[in-house]
């Protein structure tokens, strides 16, 4: 004699068990680089209109973070010299794709440092692309809300060989950052002019520039911070 189950909804699943989202498709999880600017609802029209000569001694200060120095020099025989420096910039990434390739480690400190200065970074772009009217601060986060995600297991999450090749995998999408980095140019000009008639940044050409600001994160953090293996996707959101 077979006996009829009883009726009624399924048990409900073991604590800690997976639970699928509705229609059965994990969603994806965002980049591990990603780039947000609040929208100003109103811009000063004075800052904006000298915005390229207020922007010059924070520029001077990233400037001197960023960028290589070249000196040359006459030795006691006559001979001329030329020694290059390289930036804080070239020697994180150098240090970090030795320490990826033979050591498979990522200090946390050396992320948090790399994070940082970017953030440093993005406050002042976004400051001279009109983004915001908030002079570039060296600590606080302001409207510029910059995000990487520590790769917390390097042995797991990193491949210790594709920084070698990163740069050169990265290609199609310096390419196409050269054409959406002159339009976002001409965006900010045509902005600038809107600024200063209604005090307004017109919204789309805000979100173009930002998103192609953020693009170009994407691309860095995985080309040169060597924070992820994960592919940049080609888009602007």
């Amino acid at each position: 004699m077979s006996t009829v189950p009883p009726s009624g909804p399924p048990p409900p699943p073991p604590p800690g068990a997976y639970l699928p989202p509705p229609g059965g498709l994990a969603p994806e999880a965002p980049y591990p680089a990603r780039l947000q600017i609040d929208y100003p609802e109103q811009l000063n029209r004075v800052t904006t209109a000298f915005r390229i000569i207020l922007i010059i001694p924070i520029a001077i200060v990233l400037s001197i973070l960023t960028n290589s120095s070249t000196n040359t020099f006459k030795t006691d025989n006559g001979t001329w010299v030329t020694t290059t420096g390289t930036s804080i910039v070239g020697a994180l990434f150098l240090a970090t794709l030795l320490l990826v390739l033979f050591r498979q480690r990522y200090p946390k400190w050396w992320f948090d440092f790399a994070l940082e200065l970017n953030r440093f970074s993005a406050r002042v772009c976004a400051y001279f692309a009109l983004l915001t009217d908030q002079y570039p601060s060296t600590v606080e986060e302001q409207a510029v809300h910059l995000e990487f995600d520590y790769p917390e297991n390097v042995e797991r999450d990193l491949n210790r060989w594709l920084p070698l090749v990163k740069w050169f995998l990265a290609i199609p999408h310096f390419i196409i950052l050269i054409f959406l980095g002159i339009g976002a140019f001409f965006a900010v000009i045509a902005a600038w002019f809107a600024i200063l008639f209604t005090g307004r940044y017109p919204k789309g050409l805000f979100d173009y520039v930002v998103g192609v600001g953020r693009w170009g994160v994407r691309v860095y953090a995985y080309a040169f911070l060597l924070i992820t293996d994960r592919y940049p996707p080609f888009a602007l959101d």
